[in-house]
């Protein structure tokens, strides 16, 4: 994708608990017009990271800026750049989704008839004109998500965060979060940092992804590029250690390497789950230490 100013820039970004360090000085940037992927383990730093991005906490160390000025969690016109979606759906159960939004724009200075339009066209937006009148805890997960997200986009944010947008949720509903992502994305503009542990969603929606584990950045760049870094196919197999992955660069050296193994032979595509195993000696779920892994070319 062509390059573009950055509409956010975090420099040596660093936090502690009690002594602990959840982040470790990192730098990042999101540029505008992209979805961003923050990929990384449970504990990896990625819910820490949004939490101080979008002035829910305060960071030990370093700068944040929005549009080249200094990040003010005090100031209202700051706050007004961005929308977050966080982990939980956390609307208020008793209230309808238009009520819900209604009170979320009251606190961004919407009023009468232009906040009662701006209603109308997130619902339209996010498909839940129907439910518009429903109470939130009437809603299916996948449901109450889409409302999360319309509160989110009501102020017209330039910067999008989704903090794990479909953790939880059946893969039909997933696959319509994902859907809803690429549309807010590219008809509307919305600029998306995504946070998530699931590789799958990375490789499909975001045009970059920067990887995190223990509080540093492992790598950043497209999911092609990172995946290119360590091969292009995969012959998994099992040995005495168990689980073993040998990554080349072409199909016919790993069909020659994998006829001289032993066992079950699997030869497959390398996917954004392996260069994340490479990058981090870690699987993304657990953030458990990965088998040993090499690559031919």
């Amino acid at each position: 994708m062509p390059e573009y100013p950055p509409l956010l820039t975090v420099r040596a970004l660093s936090k502690s608990y009690r002594h602990k360090q959840a982040l470790g000085g990192i730098d990042l940037e999101l540029r505008a017009g992209e979805i961003l992927a923050f990929l990384g383990p449970n504990g990896a730093g990625k819910t820490t990271t949004v939490n101080i991005l979008t002035g829910l906490l305060r960071q030990d160390s370093g700068e944040i800026s929005y549009s080249g000025v200094l990040f003010d969690p005090e100031n209202a016109a700051h706050k007004r750049a961005i929308g977050v979606v966080p982990q939980e759906n956390n609307l208020d159960r008793d209230l309808t989704v238009a009520e819900n939004l209604r009170i979320h724009g009251y606190l961004f200075g919407l009023r009468g008839r232009e906040l009662t339009r701006r209603i109308d066209e997130t619902l339209e937006l996010v498909d839940l004109q129907e439910q518009k009148n429903q109470a939130a805890a009437e809603l299916s997960g996948g449901l109450k998500r889409r409302a999360v997200i319309a509160r989110a986009l009501l102020h017209h944010p330039a910067i999008l965060f989704l903090d794990e947008p479909s953790a939880g949720l059946d893969p039909v509903s997933r696959r319509a979060i994902h859907s809803l992502t690429r549309r807010l994305n590219r008809a509307e503009g919305v600029s998306i940092f995504l946070t998530t542990h699931y590789i799958e969603e990375a490789d499909i929606l975001a045009s970059r992804v920067i990887l995190i584990n223990a509080g540093a950045i492992a790598a950043t760049g497209s999911p092609a590029e990172l995946k290119a870094g360590i091969g292009k196919y995969a012959v998994e197999f099992s040995n005495d250690n168990g689980e073993s992955t040998l990554y080349f660069e072409d199909r016919a050296r790993a069909a020659e390497e994998a006829a001289a193994l032993p066992g079950e032979i699997r030869i497959r595509e390398v996917s954004l789950e392996d260069a994340f195993i490479r990058l981090t000696g870690k699987t993304i779920g657990e953030g458990s230490a990965a088998s040993k892994h090499r690559r031919r070319s």
